[in-house]
């Protein structure tokens, strides 16, 4: 509507322009034509008047005189008439015009010298007259007096505005009906046509390429549809070509790459889309307060870090919300755009959520309530039920946003976590054909535990609305099961490790998630050099044995833990003192939510305390660097340091001990690594620790510190080997199987 308006809008001015320049010179036409009526009235009035004003002067007659004045109380457009004397007085005058004698009159002296006719608009009070003086002389020429009759102007100009009035209405009326017309013919000579070609391509972008294109029309839009359905017929040779190439490629690799897994979506999707939903977005456009640039940003996410390779890998749509304070200005029309933003792969499409809705959804109901239900980490949480309305509408939005983009044909859709529990339900209810997963990144509870949630029992039926769920080890696969057979009415068979509720059956699989297995390969090693001298220059680390922390700062990843370990194993070997440092690098998180508020500021302070407990000729022992940091910036603390702490109190996977691994290609370092993470797992070769027992803990660094080269090498050889082979390629590869033998056809 917006173009066609633009369209019309010249039109309508250029004919208001017209007619209004029209309408001017015609009232100025008229209002000449009135004056020049309303002129000859008054002089024809005057002059029938000049005998008997003439007999009047001449006798002094000031009874007739009156008379011939009154006579104009009972004239409907003359105002009045005044006869005046030789000199100028008025002798006689119309009564309703009384006031008339008070108004100066220069132009008397003026008449009386030259003895001629006037005839002017004068201003009398708030509205203008037409007064015409005519002079009276007897038969000798001698002059007696004069005589003025006023004549009444208002219904000129009531006729002139009565004039404005019609030519307005007439201007109002055209430019609505050329509006209407315009309106009607753009409709019909080009919207319907566009709108038909644009409903095609809609079905064509969500895979119905077998419908022929409803143009019918000889001219540039059909001929423009008719091309594209050649390219449709043409893709779809190609995708078909291209499955069955991939399927061969395929069978032939045997270690997990991109390529690998971009030919195993092929053979397996085909043509069917893939499109992952998660909270947080992979790229995030955001204003750098200090300098007021916009800058395009990686946030810190284990979930980012392990489906974006994916997607580069095998393309498809990410829906996420938008959370970037300039996200909104690098979208288009359809809130989209391509990523990463120089080297395009996929498409992000942002959903956007008001400041009320965020803080129910995600800050309340869940991370600080599903969050600290799922770990064992002596949290209580918190329900309410503004929250979880706000949770309902969040999903619900997620849902609408997901379903505008699905196509036709068997979408495949990827939920990512805990903050989308319904979403899989809201989107089989309306698209019973797609085949949806949903990967829960965190633990998942013993029945007792999650029976606390007072939502217990619509958070199960939309996460059993997804035909699979996944989990990170068999452990939180077992209790989720546990959990649908104690507090639903379902029925859980064992041997297909499946759920079945209201003849709806959902797999539930144990996917333990992972890296790519390396780091940005165009990074130079020159480059990581200088920048990993740049750093122990900076903090002073050169010969000094270097400990490393990623995280963030959140209660499940015991931190405080770490640091109460760190100083224990200064107290009981203090050997290392000036000789250890250790580095933590942590990324505020949730700062809204009081917990999450209430631990860096304990965190500040407990670290502040053991520096200044060893402090000694500028050597402290914890180097705490507070702020978001990339991959990219984190890849060089990782390669120098000496050995890498991951003490969770509990976490799903924890990638940050797999990301350290990956990035040891000199199979240097050492892994102290939480018994309480899916990690541990397969990362059997770590030195694990219980993060709670801070003597082991620190037992644990020493142990690390005094063990020998050859078998810090051949332990990190056989979890370099874990995670080349399990990596996150092979991780989507089998869920893409899963989904992919679940596929409703």
């Amino acid at each position: 509507m917006r173009r066609v308006f633009l369209f019309i809008l010249p039109i309508l001015i250029i004919v208001s322009a017209a007619f209004t320049l029209f309408g001017f010179f015609q009232v100025r036409f008229e209002e000449e034509k009135l004056i020049d009526d309303l002129k000859r009235k008054a002089k024809s009035v005057a002059e029938s008047m000049e005998l008997s004003v003439q007999h009047v002067l001449s006798a002094n007659d000031l009874k007739n005189a009156n008379y011939l004045a009154e006579k104009f109380e009972t004239r409907e457009r003359l105002q009045g008439c005044v006869i005046y004397d030789k000199d100028g007085n008025i002798i006689a005058l119309t009564k309703r015009f009384g006031d008339w004698k008070e108004k100066d009159k220069p132009y008397i002296k003026d008449i009386i010298a030259n003895k001629t006719p006037r005839g002017e608009l004068e201003k009398f009070k708030d509205y203008q007259v037409y007064s015409y003086i005519l002079p009276i002389v007897d038969d000798a020429g001698q002059f007696l007096g004069m005589v003025e009759v006023i004549h009444d102007t208002s219904y000129v100009f009531a006729r002139l505005t009565e004039l404005w009035k019609r030519i307005s209405s007439t201007l109002i009326i055209l430019v609505v009906v050329i509006f209407i017309i315009s309106i009607f013919l753009h409709r019909q000579i080009f919207a319907l046509p566009v709108q038909r070609l644009t409903d095609w391509f809609k079905h064509f972008q969500k895979g119905e390429t077998d419908e022929a294109h409803p143009i019918r029309e000889k001219g540039d839009l059909g001929k423009l549809a008719s091309e594209v359905e050649q390219v449709a017929l043409s893709l779809r040779v190609a995708r078909r070509t291209i499955s069955d190439e991939a399927q061969a490629r395929m069978e032939k690799e045997e270690i997990w790459t991109e390529a690998k897994l971009k030919d195993l979506v092929h053979a397996k999707l085909g043509e069917n889309a893939l499109f992952i939903v998660s909270n947080r977005e992979p790229y995030m456009h955001t204003i750098d307060e200090a300098t007021g640039l916009e800058q395009c940003i990686r946030p810190a996410s284990g979930v980012v870090t392990a489906i974006h390779p994916v997607l580069c890998a095998c393309g498809g749509t990410w829906v996420a919300h938008g959370a970037g304070n300039a996200d909104k200005k690098f979208v288009n029309s359809k809130d989209k755009l391509g990523v990463p933003p120089k080297d395009i792969r996929y498409i992000l499409k942002r959903v956007w959520l008001d400041k009320e809705e965020e803080d129910g959804y995600y800050y309340g109901f869940s991370n600080e309530g599903l969050w600290p239900l799922c770990h064992n980490t002596h949290t209580r949480p918190v329900f309410r039920e503004l929250d979880w309305q706000a949770y309902k509408k969040v999903n619900q939005k997620f849902a609408d946003s997901v379903l505008e983009e699905l196509p036709v044909k068997h979408p495949f859709v990827f939920i990512q976590d805990y903050h989308f529990t319904l979403l899989g339900k809201m989107i089989k209810e309306r698209r019973p054909d797609a085949t949806i997963a949903l990967f829960w990144h965190i633990p998942w509870p013993t029945p007792e535990a999650f029976s606390i949630c007072p939502y217990r029992k619509e958070i199960l039926e939309g996460m059993l609305g997804c035909d699979l769920i996944g989990f990170h080890v068999q452990n939180h696969c077992n209790n989720f099961l546990d959990t649908a057979n104690r507090l639903l009415e379902s029925r859980v068979d064992i041997e297909k490790f499946s759920i079945v509720r209201s003849e709806k059956e959902t797999f539930v699989r144990a996917f333990p998630i992972s890296v790519n297995g390396h780091f940005n390969q165009a990074a130079k090693d020159a480059d990581i050099k200088r920048e990993i001298d740049k750093i122990k220059k900076e903090f002073d680390l050169e010969g000094k044995i270097i400990g490393l922390g990623v995280d963030r700062i959140d209660y499940t990843k015991g931190i405080v833990e770490r640091v109460l370990a760190i100083d224990r194993f200064l107290e009981k070997y203090p050997q290392y003192k000036k000789k250890f440092v250790f580095i933590q690098l942590a990324a505020p998180s949730r700062v809204h939510i009081k917990r999450y508020h209430d631990l860096m500021a304990e965190i500040d302070e407990l670290i502040e305390k053991k520096n200044w407990k060893y402090s000694d000729s500028g050597w402290k022992p914890i180097v705490y660097l507070k702020r978001h940091f990339s991959l990219d910036e984190i890849e060089p603390f990782y390669k120098m340091a000496d050995l890498c702490i991951v003490s969770s109190l509990h976490d799903g996977m924890n990638l940050v001990a797999k990301e350290y691994v990956a990035a040891r290609k000199d199979l240097s370092g050492s892994l102290i690594l939480s018994q309480f993470t899916g990690a541990a797992r397969e990362l059997v070769d770590a030195i694990q620790v219980n993060p709670y027992s801070i003597e082991e803990f620190a037992d644990s660094i020493q142990l690390v510190l005094q063990m020998p080269q050859d078998e810090k090498t051949k332990r990190m050889e056989k979890m370099r080997k874990v995670i080349s082979e399990n990596n996150v390629y092979r991780w989507a590869g089998n869920i893409i199987t899963e989904l992919a033998a679940l596929k409703k056809v």
